[in-house]
């Protein structure tokens, strides 16, 4: 295989706006800092995925623009193979506004340039090259249109390629579950966060949400819980992974770093447990920095974090005993709290 992993998705330039003051002043607002990043949910993936030793492409779209430039380079300078990038002199490299609250947490405006769908079916081809394939943004641009997920599920489920798609919330376009339900039995593995879980679902409760998921055809479900850690359920039972606790600055690409090192852990044969153990940590670790592709910097890195955990920190997801074993989680964390201060 040419590829270890292609993601596919949106490539934006973030505009990121730290400590906004909303009080105006006489020239209009203040802020603590304001930065430019490269960002989109594929160029996140992709850096990260390529970070921690993966051959990794991306397939998206870019403006014949400064925005797009600056956006090709970065991934070339951070090894990811850029020969898969549509470039559009019609269509705009989207740039986004983001602002960071005190927590990590953030709100962003999209523009009329985040419709942009490039139509990823077309380049089908490619996919018999990778052996596995990270949809970064189901529900949104360019997988809001059932045709071109199906056509892109197909083309890589064919190929023998392990499938991996992020959800997004909608902002143009809105589609369900039974909108795409031929789709659905082609994804290996499906990540959305606590909030899109609960918008596709109409569920509260982590283990019933994975339940309707795994009941419309998707093979495995990973429902990232923030703070809170992840929660896992499909062909290797129920697991519930705390989260690492850490300083977090900015929680921008977590949730794509999340996932790049849960590709890289399961491509090298791992369990879904040390996966999940590994995604959190390459998660935890991202939100240290401002930008996304600025705190995780190697496998070695995250490698050494982990070293002096027990991955029997994890616990089974049991709705029979009310959720999952408190004690269990607050020892885990604990541990993590302690190692982590120990690490600064």
């Amino acid at each position: 295989m040419k590829y270890d992993v292609i993601c596919i998705g949106m490539a934006i330039l973030d505009s990121m706006i730290r400590g906004f003051d909303p009080e105006p002043v006489s020239s209009g607002y203040r802020a603590i800092s304001g930065t430019l990043n490269v960002g989109g949910d594929a160029v996140n993936e992709s850096i990260a995925a390529s970070k921690l030793g993966l051959r990794t492409a991306i397939l998206c779209s870019l403006g014949c623009d400064p925005a797009g430039d600056m956006i090709a380079e970065e991934l070339k300078r951070r090894n990811v193979d850029t020969g898969l990038i549509v470039r559009s002199a019609e269509h705009p490299t989207p740039v986004t506004t983001i602002f960071v609250m005190d927590d990590g947490n953030r709100r962003s405006i999209t523009n009329e340039a985040h419709r942009y769908n490039f139509h990823p079916e077309q380049y089908r081809n490619v996919l018999t090259e990778t052996r596995a394939v990270i949809l970064g943004s189901l529900f949104r641009a360019p997988f809001n249109d059932p045709d071109v997920i199906h056509s892109v599920l197909t083309a890589a489920s064919e190929s023998g390629a392990t499938v991996i798609a992020d959800t997004k919330l909608p902002n143009f376009r809105r589609l369900t579950l039974e909108d795409i339900a031929d789709s659905l039995p082609l994804i290996d593995y499906l990540t959305p966060n606590e909030d899109e879980a609960k918008f596709y679902t109409g569920k509260e409760d982590p283990q019933e949400m994975a339940e309707v998921f795994l009941s419309s055809g998707v093979r495995n479900v990973i429902i990232k819980l923030g703070a809170r850690g992840c929660y896992y359920a499909g062909t290797e039972g129920n697991i519930y992974v705390p989260a690492f606790n850490v300083d977090t600055v900015d929680a921008t690409g977590a949730g794509d770093n999340f996932i790049a090192g849960f590709a890289s852990e399961i491509l090298r044969g791992s369990t879904v447990k040390q996966a999940l153990e590994f995604a959190s940590a390459c998660g935890a670790i991202c939100s240290t920095a401002v930008g996304s592709g600025t705190a995780l910097d190697s496998r070695e890195q995250i490698t050494a974090f982990l070293a002096e955990f027990d991955l029997s920190d994890t616990a089974d997801y049991d709705k029979t005993e009310d959720r999952v074993n408190q004690s269990i989680i607050q020892t885990a964390r604990r541990q993590r709290r302690r190692i982590i201060n120990n690490h600064r």
